[in-house]
């Protein structure tokens, strides 16, 4: 892609797989807080903020206990659910190629600032990112993605003309759109994004090899 210069990536289901790390932390939550889900714990629900998900997984319960799931979450998944998280086949490979060609490299996804680093660190990926921006990382937490990129693009000082988001759900998609940025779809992972949701401005990548090549042509 012709005047390119910045690659924004999501995180979950773009660069990691990241399903058996979060489902096994939402179940010990369920199960230490002695409640059940009002719907199946499989990939389906990864991608939204964690209060999000939670409203979604038990919408009858108080604000107190969606809190308390909340932190049975934290609890599991920041000390040591995370390492359960994989790099997707190819990941790395790609991420090297394109800092070796002189791109500079962007996160922005919904999951917790914290945990986000800590998998960055396990995976030995941290070097890759000039930045790397969450949901939670100001006070109040940015309300979406689409603010976060608006957040992202401002404090980076970047043109969206230079940049291009990669991620594998429409959301990321219509963030994208709202910052005037181009967008791929990766097609790897467990996103919402199915060839019939792709808007036809939108580009895709079936494989990292596919997205490297497309970055680089």
């Amino acid at each position: 892609m012709q005047d390119i210069t910045h690659v924004l990536f999501d995180l979950d289901g773009t660069l990691i797989d990241s399903a058996p790390a979060i489902l096994a932390s939402y179940q010990a939550a369920f199960a230490a807080a002695g409640l059940s889900p009002a719907r199946p714990l499989d990939t389906s629900i990864i991608g939204p903020p964690l209060l999000e998900t939670i409203a979604g997984l038990f919408p009858a319960a108080s604000a107190a206990q969606h809190a308390q799931l909340a932190a049975g979450f934290k609890h599991s998944y920041d000390r040591e659910g995370y390492r359960q998280t994989s790099a997707y086949a190819g990941i790395g490979e790609m991420l090297e190629a394109l800092r070796r060609a002189g791109l500079t490299l962007g996160i922005a996804t919904n999951k917790r600032l914290h945990p986000t680093e800590l998998i960055l660190e396990h995976l030995g990926w941290r070097q890759h990112f000039a930045a790397v921006y969450a949901l939670d990382m100001i006070s109040p937490a940015l309300p979406n993605k689409a603010a976060m990129l608006t957040h992202m693009l401002g404090k980076e000082q970047i043109d969206p003309a230079s940049a291009v988001y990669i991620g594998d759900r429409a959301e990321d998609g219509q963030a994208s759109d709202a910052n005037q940025l181009a967008f791929i779809a990766a097609r790897w992972g467990y996103g919402s994004l199915s060839a019939t949701a792709l808007q036809a401005h939108w580009q895709q990548a079936d494989t990292p090899q596919a997205l490297l090549a497309l970055l680089q042509g």
